[in-house]
């Protein structure tokens, strides 16, 4: 399976919205990675990523959300996790990057 990403700038909030839809894996984290990264060259800003439909991810997946992060913060920003599975949690917290990044509520399975 692969994934879809959505996103628009939230105006009220300064920040990216960004919705990550079904699984993002070795196959395809660099393409995720280049895709976020493009969002913030267009502003300088925070990110908040819905991992509500957000199915898997694996570890390739999770260094390439590292390599966004760093990009982010270089600008004085911060990316932000809402609604992460519990069995994704469970791999934020296993790689202690639940210390990194922000996470925000979650979902039951």
């Amino acid at each position: 399976m692969d994934y879809v990403l959505d996103s628009a700038f939230d105006q009220e909030n300064k920040c990216w919205s960004v919705s990550i839809v079904g699984e993002v894996d070795i196959f395809n984290s660099q393409d995720m990675k280049k895709s976020l990264t493009d969002l913030i060259k267009q502003k300088n800003t925070d990110m908040v990523l819905d991992c509500k439909y957000l199915d898997y991810i694996d570890s390739t997946a999770l260094g390439a959300l590292v390599g966004v992060l760093k990009n982010v913060k270089s600008y004085g920003g911060s990316i932000k996790l809402r609604n992460v599975k519990p069995s994704l949690s469970k791999l934020f917290k296993i790689t202690n990057l639940d210390k990194v990044f922000i996470m925000e509520g979650d979902v039951n399975d």
